[in-house]
């Protein structure tokens, strides 16, 4: 699905494109997003007060805070009979981030994904593997959905399960596998370690991963190891989810499609522009969703637009690869988890203390989390069964809370370190 005459319009059609759109959809959320009108009304400004792409700079950001603290439903743009799908990623209270589409929505996110995949060089004769985790979050029905909109066939496995995945890459001669980066090095190993496998046995030829930070070092021990090509890809929940851009066969930034965002870098410290180029924080704003558009949304993420021109011939801006962020979220095994969340759910269990600290390992190239805790000093334990049955209890309500399995330690009273400053919550090892 390569869109021609999109991909390639002239940096001037794009600008005058985005700036008719960006003056509807401040109308859009001024007129039907109480949120907005507040917030404008706070800073002294009103649609009107655009009169270039450029003045999009007098208009306030919005944070991921915004979207908690209008759970669930009150940014919306649009009537809730319009909404067709309801995506959500953890909040740091437990409640979640809700993000809702209308079909125009999904729609519109399918031929982003669909021209991503091209963009990485699938087509419609492709077999596609998809082993994104499918459900609330968005990767798995993001990148089915652009699939089956480019005519590829899709396997909708999800994440887990590696002997079935292995079985069916050889059986159903996957072309194409979607997953975390580090899933993708699991899955190299474990072909490694089979004795009735190996990759001769395959027809991979492209991976496209997302979903948690890596290097070029790990993409190039990906692309030995699976002997394919592998493709970073790039997508947040709060904006639609992956497809937001992508590298193209040249490998030399992510292309952002900006028939559907403007991309800003801002310095995180002040909150001004930088200059084009000049590493900052990455600013998004969804000037064609109706559901629930953003306007200036502060992803966190450090990164830089790449100013050169891109010689695969498309004319959508680039940004360079992540550089990180600029909060202390933990991304595990495509899963955004923070600290204070832990925190939350440690907090129910009665038989356990309030001092914990949090390790992060990669483990045969997979995220692991333990979360060391303390029993609480007044508690009486029998036998080992009652430590097993509190390490289940707790694993339960962390992953309630968070959506991930950790592994649980149970450590004596007063045994971990204290600080008189701020404790060393999260030991990061990869």
């Amino acid at each position: 699905m390569y869109e021609r005459e999109i991909e390639t319009r002239s940096v001037e059609e794009t600008k005058k494109y985005q700036y008719d759109q960006l003056k509807n959809m401040i109308q859009r959320i001024y007129d039907n997003v109480p949120f907005y009108r507040k917030k404008m009304d706070e800073h002294q400004i009103t649609p009107d007060d655009l009169h270039s792409l450029e003045d999009i700079q007098k208009f306030p950001f919005t944070v991921k805070q915004d979207l908690r603290d209008n759970y669930p439903f009150d940014l919306l743009a649009v009537p809730m009979e319009e909404i067709v799908r309801i995506h959500a990623s953890s909040g740091t209270t437990g409640k979640p981030t809700v993000v809702c589409y209308t079909q125009k929505d999904i729609d519109s996110w399918a031929s982003m994904a669909a021209r991503s995949l091209v963009c990485a060089g699938g087509s419609p004769e492709d077999v596609l593997q998809n082993a994104y985790g499918y459900g609330l979050f968005t990767g798995g029905l993001g990148i089915h959905n652009g699939a089956e909109t480019l005519g590829t066939a899709v396997i909708p496995i999800s994440g887990g399960n590696t002997n079935k995945q292995l079985m069916l890459m050889k059986d159903l001669q996957t072309s194409i596998l979607t997953c975390t980066p580090s899933y993708a090095l699991y899955l190299a190993d474990a072909i490694q370690s089979r004795e009735d496998l190996s990759l001769e046995d395959l027809n991979l030829k492209i991976g496209v991963f997302g979903g948690e930070p890596w290097t070029n070092e790990m993409r190039q021990e990906i692309e030995n190891k699976l002997h394919i090509k592998a493709y970073d890809i790039y997508g947040l929940s709060e904006i639609y989810g992956p497809g937001v851009g992508i590298e193209c066969e040249c490998q030399e930034g992510l292309h952002i499609w900006e028939d559907h965002f403007i991309v800003e870098i801002v310095n995180p410290e002040t909150l001004m522009p930088v200059p084009e180029g000049e590493e900052g924080e990455l600013v998004i704003t969804t000037f064609t969703k109706e559901g629930m558009p953003l306007l200036r949304y502060r992803t966190r993420d450090l990164t830089r637009i790449i100013p050169e021109k891109c010689s695969c011939g498309r004319t959508h801006k680039r940004i360079d690869r992540l550089k990180g962020r600029t909060d202390d979220m933990l991304i595990i095994r495509g899963v955004n988890v923070f600290p204070s969340q832990i925190e939350s759910a440690l907090l129910q269990i009665p038989e356990i203390a309030c001092h914990y600290q949090i390790i992060v390992d990669r483990i045969r190239n997979l995220d692991t989390i333990e979360i060391k805790v303390e029993l609480d000093s007044h508690l009486e334990i029998d036998d080992l069964d009652d430590l097993k049955i509190i390490e289940k209890k707790t694993d339960t309500i962390v992953h309630s809370v968070t959506g991930i399995h950790a592994k649980i330690t149970l450590v004596e009273p007063h045994s971990l370190e204290r600080t008189s400053g701020k404790s060393k919550r999260v030991l990061d090892l990869r």
